[in-house]
């Protein structure tokens, strides 16, 4: 097996960390379900590190009901309450709620624009923006792009979409290319 060099160095060895840069991170998401995954981890990840996210993940999968937003928006304060208590999953109450408020006004975009995919990637005409970074310091953690998308997003009533949630999230679903220019993800997503 040949070992490859050539990798952002954000993922250093950790191998839940190499395997998300490998095969999910930058890769063009235009499935609502997936999308939908990523805006509810991307909010939770707000003041922690990604890697917390992704050991949480699966926790997440399960308590969130596989990221079913159709469900989430309909929550009740029981099932709140009870999340609360899942030590398996960030529990912090101002973002547990907005995941229920982030489903809700999900499927509002869903109903306006024919899917969240449509609306989220008219924002870069449906093709990822491709950076062509040097070094990670190159990398940007908000945007004049992530700033608009963020302001539209909590002008619709989304919680915890700032632009740096934003960015990250687009990062994630390959809106934007942030792969190093030498990293051998860079020309396959």
């Amino acid at each position: 097996m040949t070992k490859i060099t050539n990798r952002c160095p954000w993922c250093g060895s950790d191998s839940l960390y190499v395997a998300y840069h490998d095969n999910e991170w930058g890769v063009p998401v235009y499935d609502d379900a997936v999308l939908f995954e990523f805006l509810i981890l991307e909010s939770f990840q707000a003041g922690l590190s990604w890697l917390t996210i992704l050991r949480k993940r699966e926790n997440f999968r399960v308590a969130f009901d596989h990221f079913d937003y159709k469900k989430i928006a309909e929550y009740s304060e029981n099932k709140i309450q009870e999340l609360l208590q899942n030590e398996g999953i960030i529990r912090n109450k101002l973002k547990v709620r907005a995941a229920v408020t982030n489903a809700q006004e999900f499927i509002k975009v869903q109903k306006e624009y024919g899917s969240f995919s449509n609306y989220i990637w008219g924002f870069v005409e449906g093709n990822p923006i491709k950076n062509h970074l040097k070094s990670m310091s190159d990398a940007p953690t908000t945007t004049e792009l992530s700033d608009k998308i963020s302001k539209d997003l909590k002008k619709r009533g989304f919680k915890f979409m700032g632009s740096t949630v934003v960015y990250a999230h687009m990062q994630a679903t390959g809106m934007v290319n942030d792969h190093l220019a030498e990293c051998f993800r860079y020309n396959t997503v």
